[in-house]
């Protein structure tokens, strides 16, 4: 099982980017969902976004809504993380995961089945 991110980069204060994970097919579309952490320097990794590959319900956290949208390509096999209006706070290694639960669910804690590693996205101020 393999979970591939990918997108990040270097990106001024406003701008956007486009993460994407690739999910091995080996994960049952039908059961996961992936999610979208971030892991600032010094700080606690903490929950983004989740979407179930099945059904394309979504969740995002409070603290990025509005700025940050997640999606699905019609298989299932690609996650995407849309970042908008980015701020130097923002800066940080985000990492992808897959947990076979809801969306909601991810939401409430670290657990997950599955990490992909990391890629950092850096906004310069």
């Amino acid at each position: 099982v393999q979970l591939q991110a990918s997108g990040g980069g270097l990106v001024p204060t406003g701008g956007s980017l486009r993460l994407s994970c690739t999910v091995s097919d080996s994960i049952d579309s039908s059961r996961y969902s992936v999610g979208w952490f971030r892991q600032a320097s010094g700080s606690e990794r903490v929950f983004l976004a989740a979407i179930s590959r099945r059904s394309g319900i979504s969740y995002v956290s409070d603290s990025v809504k509005g700025r940050f949208t997640i999606s699905r390509d019609n298989s299932g096999n690609t996650v995407y993380l849309q970042m908008n209006n980015l701020n130097p706070e923002d800066t940080a290694v985000y990492y992808c995961a897959a947990r076979q639960t809801s969306a909601q669910t991810m939401a409430r804690s670290l657990l997950v089945d599955y990490w992909g590693q990391g890629t950092l996205v850096t906004v310069s101020s």
